[in-house]
């Protein structure tokens, strides 16, 4: 079945954060949801249950624990226990509540940076410190640096690693071999593991992603895993998420953090919309990861012919392309605003994602091909308007 991935709604005006908190005539290619209509089969099942008209407090039943468990096993070969879901509202909200029952004020949270922006929100919220450990380039690739996380996780204050796999902004699909060196030296340091999975379904060819707790039952014991469909369906919106504990104590404490928070609510259409993405969606994901992966080729090609100077790095997940700016010699600041001013198009500022994003700049490119190239060419035109090229 074909899907069409080259005709976009338009969501200026339509209470978009993306859109609607940008200035008229400025290309938000930032925040990271798509511009695509989400799966048929999600849109449908939303639509049924308009239909039915009331929408009190959602009990959520058997096919939603029932479809999240098949996907995972049948996408990804990881066996869930039904007992060890709790649902919530949010990939955020988990991981400030699993923060909040693994540790006291005044820990530390060891985080790879660069890392997704909320991260340090979480942290600082539940009064903790952040330990941030620069991820190294090798070979054009990000590295953890295994070495320096082994040395942040002896410290006594240490309790937790929010691991970001794949990882945002760097676009790694960390291996086996990678997960499996950090488990060991989380384990024997008794730093317990938030594993932040949100983006597993948007890898490349020739990556694969792996679910951290299907690494093993004493690994799986150490580690809570937090999962959406909200990012692979452009769902965001509807609000729903899942953390899986396998360790009996921990899940409690998480439960008891998930109702301390009050976000252990859901509401009836993101249980609709996960279900239905989960039962039927596979085949329309598929033709969308394939749609982003030539979108990605477009940024490379466009990037290496039009600004040489701006280095895309290499993309084995996410539809977030993190682009080296460092040779212009300017703060993510200053082409921040070169890029509003004088290009129309806004991307998100590297030096919002921590420690290694000064000098980086992501773009956004789940999006049209039209669109795609016309916010490529305004970054091109703001550059060679600032004498960048």
């Amino acid at each position: 079945m074909k899907y069409e991935f080259d005709i976009t709604p338009g969501r200026r005006h339509s209470g978009s954060y993306k859109w609607d908190t940008v200035p008229e005539g400025v290309l938000p290619m930032w925040v990271a949801d798509m511009e695509f209509r989400t799966a048929p089969c999600v849109i449908e099942a939303l639509e049924r249950r308009v239909q039915h008209g009331v929408f009190g407090y959602t009990a959520v039943g058997d096919d939603y624990y029932r479809a999240t468990i098949d996907w995972f096993e049948r996408r990804h070969g990881w066996t869930i226990a039904r007992d060890h879901i709790i649902y919530t509202s949010g990939v955020v909200p988990a991981l400030s509540a699993i923060i909040k029952a693994m540790t006291r004020p005044g820990d530390k949270v060891i985080v790879n940076t660069p890392a997704y922006n909320c991260f340090f929100s979480s942290i600082r919220n539940n009064g903790c410190e952040l330990s941030a450990n620069p991820m190294k380039i090798v070979d054009g690739e990000y590295r953890m640096d295994l070495e320096r996380l082994a040395t942040l996780a002896a410290d006594e204050r240490a309790k937790v690693l929010i691991l970001c796999n794949p990882h945002n902004p760097g676009g790694r699909v960390w291996t086996r071999d990678e997960l499996l060196e950090v488990a060991r030296i989380c384990r024997e340091n008794g730093v317990f593991v938030i594993s932040d999975e949100i983006h597993c379904e948007l890898t490349y060819p020739g990556f694969d992603y792996t679910p951290y707790a299907s690494l093993g039952e004493d690994i799986a014991l150490n580690c809570a895993v937090c999962v959406s469909p909200s990012k692979a369906f452009n769902t965001a919106g509807l609000q729903i998420a899942n953390i899986v504990v396998a360790d009996d104590t921990v899940r409690r404490k998480v439960d008891r953090a998930i109702n301390d928070n009050e976000v252990c609510d859901v509401n009836p259409f993101g249980v609709a919309g996960a279900v239905a993405a989960y039962n039927e969606g596979g085949e329309w994901l598929d033709s969308l990861r394939a749609y982003l992966y030539e979108n990605y080729k477009m940024v490379c090609y466009y990037f290496e012919q039009y600004m040489p100077k701006l280095k895309v790095m290499p993309l084995q997940s996410t539809y977030l392309a993190w682009i080296d700016c460092s040779s212009l010699n300017l703060s993510c600041d200053e082409i921040d605003r070169i890029l509003i001013d004088e290009g129309g198009v806004q991307l998100s500022p590297g030096n919002i994602y921590g420690e290694g994003g000064e000098g980086f700049m992501r773009l956004n490119f789940a999006c049209s091909r039209d669109m795609l190239v016309l916010g490529i060419l305004r970054v091109r035109d703001a550059m060679a308007k600032s004498c960048l090229l």
